[in-house]
């Protein structure tokens, strides 16, 4: 099975760690993310993955050289250089042979999720595109108001928590969705799902309860130095959790 990972972004959020080294590469515990995304994948049937790679994209390169043949499960390694920045899925166009369902993710994601579930599920919904959703709990420090029409205050409500499931930057593909997306033009992945929602195409949710971590996220990317300091990747992609 095939994976594409997007290791192409400037990681402004994760300044000044990835002032010198691209986003993919922070390391969390003794391993970079993106090698721990590699090892899941690999672990999960997802021998067969796509780098796709742009700022500081060389050092990527340079990391793994040989160093990936040493991944249980990994039969292959690819790069995809973006020349220009093409959005979260306008590289998708530029990367040959994605001619079977493939999954797609973002280099700075740290889950338990289970990868082949998540595949499973996709096929059973006969869906052109199934994105990953996780729940999350959002607390708003004010009062909130709700009125009618005529100005008049019908609830109040003091510093909800409101429930908003958010995607977590993984997805399943069919190859039909390559169609929508223009060669070599920026197409970001919110856009892509609108589109294919104007043209009639099913896009499915998969809400699953896994530990999720956004890295491009400094309160995340300090939070997995201790959540996932002894993350075992394997377990990890066999939906086994953190050990």
């Amino acid at each position: 099975m095939r994976a594409v990972v997007l290791a192409g972004g400037r990681g402004t959020r994760l300044a000044p760690y990835t002032t010198v080294f691209p986003k993919p590469l922070v390391p969390v515990g003794d391993r970079p993310v993106l090698e721990i995304i590699i090892r899941q994948l690999a672990a999960s049937g997802f021998g067969d993955v796509v780098l796709s790679v742009g700022h500081l994209g060389a050092l990527i390169e340079a990391y793994f050289q040989n160093g990936h043949q040493e991944i249980p499960g990994l039969e292959r390694l690819e790069y995809y250089h973006e020349s220009k920045p093409l959005g979260t899925a306008g590289p998708l166009a530029m990367i040959p042979a994605l001619n079977e369902t493939f999954l797609v993710m973002n280099g700075d994601v740290l889950t338990t999720l289970d990868y082949r579930r998540l595949l499973e599920f996709h096929r059973a919904q006969g869906a052109a595109l199934t994105v990953a959703t996780h729940r999350k709990q959002v607390h708003i420090d004010l009062g909130v108001l709700e009125t009618n029409g005529s100005h008049e205050i019908v609830s109040y409500r003091e510093k909800p928590n409101i429930h908003l499931d958010v995607s977590m930057g993984i997805y399943c593909y069919e190859p039909s969705v390559i169609r929508y997306i223009e060669p070599g033009r920026y197409l970001d992945f919110p856009d892509l799902v609108l589109r294919l929602l104007d043209r009639g195409e099913r896009v499915s949710s998969f809400l699953c309860d896994a530990q999720w971590l956004d890295i491009g996220r400094k309160e995340d990317y300090e939070l997995a130095q201790t959540a996932f300091t002894r993350f075992d990747p394997v377990a990890a992609g066999a939906g086994a959790g953190v050990v």
